[in-house]
């Protein structure tokens, strides 16, 4: 059983942890800390994916060596054609459905629809595609910088198709 004096010493450690917690969270955020709600992230257009995509940088620089977060906005019927990256992905869906196929060619019924919820790591150089249907859909990519979405096709960059 606890003395009453142990009550008090426990209380009053207790309070200061408490007390102290604000100034190591403030340090925290000094320090390289990242913290965001949906509405802070800054989305930009991601032609390089396709029309109407948008992207949201979260962590690193998509054209530098480091850790990278990121998430992609795939607007309804938005498709990227087979492509592969320079290094390991993982994706995780966070609204709508977000349809992804292994090969080097499209075909729709071979991809895979992931719900919001749903990951996959796709190893480096793995070719595949995906898609949205009706729905705009948003994901979020970890990867390792520099990024790139090597399309199998030239033609079939977004760019070249704007030609």
């Amino acid at each position: 059983m606890m003395k009453p004096n142990h009550y008090l010493v426990v209380t009053t450690i207790s309070l200061g942890l408490l007390l102290a917690l604000p100034a190591v969270w403030t340090d925290a955020q000094a320090d390289g800390h990242i913290s965001l709600v949906p509405k802070e992230l800054k989305w930009n257009d991601a032609p390089g994916l396709g029309p109407d995509f948008k992207i949201a940088v979260i962590e690193g620089d998509p054209k530098a060596a480091g850790p990278l977060m990121m998430r992609i906005k795939l607007p309804p019927n938005g498709k990227i054609a087979p492509h592969t990256h320079p290094s390991l992905e993982h994706v995780t869906v966070l609204s709508g459905t977000f349809y992804l196929g292994i090969g080097e060619k499209v075909d729709a019924s071979k991809a895979r629809a992931y719900p919001a919820g749903g990951v996959v790591v796709i190893p480096q150089g793995m070719p595949m595609f995906a898609f949205a249907k009706d729905k705009e859909t948003i994901v979020q990519v970890h990867g390792t910088g520099p990024w790139a979405t090597n399309y199998l096709k030239p033609t079939d960059a977004p760019a070249a198709k704007k030609k």
